[in-house]
């Protein structure tokens, strides 16, 4: 199973990233020295800070990217295991459930089952970061106002995707040999998230716990 998950992290056909970084663009150098900070062995706090002189919206920017990219992949190395029958319903234990709500098929909150709720996520997600008025790549083009906003809204999804795994799938990641991939990409994501506030602190009490003991 080590190769198989070895295969699926080093990008592989199946599960290949849905969003890059245009190479010689800012955001693609500002990416470039976050992934050179994180193998340097630097304390994952000191990692997410904003480097100085730099825009906080591209260095959010570029974080919601890379844990979209690496969430979706961390998602579909089990995604067989989650299935109709095994996670009916989007949820983290018996005392929270997910529902979704969009602009389109869901208008109001939907119970649906988790595979179905992470296809529509990662769908979402997806359309949002390639849209030019939400995040824009053109020099010069400033970001929308409630750009934060948006960015609060996909990062508090994405923490749904890690609690559901952590809670029903934790099996999964054992059984891979991923458990400390995924808790450093948990860990970063957290620190991330705390650093600038973007995700309010009742959404991550399903994992308080988990969190309290592996992000001391």
């Amino acid at each position: 199973m080590a190769l198989c998950l070895k295969q699926v992290f080093a990008k592989d056909k199946t599960f290949r990233p849905r969003k890059r970084f245009e190479p010689g663009t800012q955001r693609f150098e500002l990416y470039k020295k976050a992934q050179a900070s994180l193998k340097s062995g630097l304390d994952l706090r000191t990692v997410v800070r904003l480097p100085p002189g730099e825009n906080i919206d591209d260095w959010i920017a570029v974080h919601v990217v890379d844990f979209f990219n690496r969430i979706n992949l961390i998602y579909g190395t089990m995604a067989e295991r989650c299935s109709e029958t095994s996670c009916p319903v989007m949820a983290g234990g018996p005392r929270y459930e997910y529902r979704w709500q969009d602009e389109r098929q869901y208008r109001r909150p939907a119970k649906l089952s988790a595979p179905r709720y992470m296809a529509l996520l990662m769908d979402w997600i997806e359309g949002l970061i390639n849209d030019e008025d939400v995040f824009p790549t053109r020099v010069g083009v400033p970001f929308p106002k409630n750009f934060q906003q948006v960015c609060t809204k996909i990062l508090t999804r994405l923490f749904r995707v890690f609690v559901h795994v952590y809670i029903h799938h934790f099996d999964s990641i054992l059984s891979m040999g991923a458990e400390a991939h995924v808790n450093t990409c948990y860990k970063h994501f957290y620190y991330f998230i705390r650093e600038f506030s973007l995700v309010d602190q009742r959404e991550l009490e399903p994992l308080r716990e988990m969190t309290e003991r592996i992000c001391h």
